[in-house]
């Protein structure tokens, strides 16, 4: 539906929700820098001129698609760190083997945003970058609480937690970064990742 002035409140919010829904899997799919307004209001459904009836500029839409996205990712973690207690699962094992997936590896538009924003969060406007950061360091805060480790202080823990977490997104971006050119390795990276990751975390 094209938006215009004479469009309802309510079909104005389900336009605005197109459009971030759009930008959301553009941005993480082919970086904020390549995806300019003509291309995403066309994957909104959307002609272009109506753009600035929603946002300012362009970085006040990344603005607001990071920050939905960081606060998702971390809603996300935090139902399946919850429903893993909830039936006697270790969750911390649970993340590690579904982070480390061929299919989170492949779900590049709709996967874990800390990843998937991570090569444009630097070159973000200010706002947006602070945003990144807020949500990362949630993530790592919840990430924490799954960490189990005898012995370590909470300092100790969250030095653990985010040396997991940062192996475990490295090799992710590095197992997406080859999967077309070299699948083989691709999976290689995933599998030695998660292998690893698992034998430290059984053992501690």
């Amino acid at each position: 539906m094209e938006d215009t002035v004479g469009v309802s409140k309510q079909q104005a919010a389900e336009n605005r929700e197109a459009i971030i829904a759009a930008a959301d899997s553009l941005f993480r799919e082919r970086g904020v820098d390549a995806v300019g307004l003509v291309e995403l209001m066309g994957a909104a459904g959307l002609t272009r001129g109506g753009f600035y009836n929603h946002f300012a500029s362009k970085d006040a839409l990344v603005d607001t698609v990071v920050t939905k996205a960081m606060a998702d990712g971390y809603g996300n973690l935090d139902e399946a760190i919850t429903a893993s207690q909830t039936h006697g699962s270790d969750p911390l094992t649970e993340q590690i083997n579904w982070y480390l997936s061929p299919e989170h590896r492949a779900d590049i538009e709709h996967g874990c945003p800390n990843t998937g924003f991570a090569g444009d969060a630097r070159r973000l406007d200010p706002a947006a970058r602070a945003h990144y950061a807020k949500g990362l360091a949630a993530n790592l805060d919840r990430f924490t609480q799954i960490v189990e480790a005898p012995g370590l202080d909470e300092g100790e823990r969250r030095a653990r937690a985010i040396a997991l977490f940062s192996e475990m997104a490295g090799a992710l971006l590095l197992s997406r970064a080859v999967a077309d050119a070299d699948p083989a390795l691709a999976d290689e990276i995933l599998d030695s990742a998660r292998a690893d990751l698992v034998s430290r975390v059984s053992s501690a």
